[in-house]
C-alpha cells in the first residue's frame, strides 16, 4: 500500500502575520510613566549672578539633609515629622517676629492689601542620602504650604482650598507663594 503523503502546510506569510502582530500590540499598549516631583522652574534670566539682589538671612529657612538622612533645620537637628509645623510658622511668621522672615504690604484680590512674606525655603541634601527621606522632607515641606493655603481658604472663603475657584486659588497662592530652592547636592562623606 501506497503511503498517504500529507500536504505542507504554507507557512511563509505566517512570519507576516506575526510581525504584524507585533507591530499592533506594540501601538496599543500604553505604558505608565512615572511622573515625579511637580515643580515650576523659575524662567531663565539673562543677568548675572552678581545682579541679583541679596537675600536677607532671615528671609532664609534652612534645610539639610546628609548621608545618614538626618535633618538639620536651621542649625538644630530635627525629626521630618516635626518639620511641617517649624516650616509653617517660618511661612506664616504669625507673631511678625525679627527672626523671621520679613514682610510686604501687597495688593490681593479678595483680601486687599496683605502682609506677604520674603520667605524662602533653602533645602540642600547630601548625595548619600536616601531617595525615600528626600521625599519625606519635600513632602513635608509641600504639606506645610497645603495646610496654610487650606486654613486661609477656610477663613476666607468658608471651604477648603481645592473647591475654590481658580481666582481664589490664585489670590492665596499669592499670601503663600511656594518658594523652595533646592541647591546641587553635595558629597559631604568621605
Amino acid at each position: 500500500m501506497a503511503k498517504k503523503e500529507t500536504p505542507e502546510l504554507n507557512a511563509s506569510s505566517l512570519a507576516d502575520i506575526a510581525f504584524l502582530l507585533l507591530i499592533f500590540f506594540l501601538v496599543a499598549t500604553t505604558m505608565s510613566t512615572d511622573t515625579g516631583l511637580a515643580r515650576m522652574l523659575p524662567p531663565m534670566s539673562d543677568s548675572k549672578d552678581d545682579d541679583a539682589p541679596p537675600i536677607k538671612e532671615r528671609n532664609v529657612f534652612t534645610v539639610n539633609l546628609n548621608f545618614r538622612n538626618e535633618l538639620l533645620v536651621e542649625g538644630d537637628w530635627l525629626q521630618v515629622k516635626d518639620l511641617r509645623a517649624k516650616a509653617k510658622e517660618f511661612i506664616a511668621n504669625p507673631a511678625n517676629l525679627e527672626s523671621l522672615p520679613e514682610k510686604t504690604e501687597t495688593e490681593v484680590e479678595f483680601f486687599g492689601l496683605y502682609p506677604v512674606s520674603k520667605g524662602v525655603i533653602s533645602l540642600l541634601n547630601d548625595r548619600g542620602s536616601s531617595y525615600q527621606a528626600y521625599l519625606e522632607v519635600q513632602n513635608e515641606l509641600q504639606a506645610a504650604y497645603n495646610e496654610l493655603r487650606d486654613e486661609l481658604a477656610r477663613v476666607k472663603f468658608r471651604k477648603p482650598y481645592d473647591e475654590c475657584s481658580d481666582a481664589e486659588q490664585k489670590a492665596i497662592k499669592t499670601i503663600y507663594p511656594q518658594r523652595i530652592s533646592e541647591a546641587e547636592p553635595k558629597n559631604y562623606k568621605k
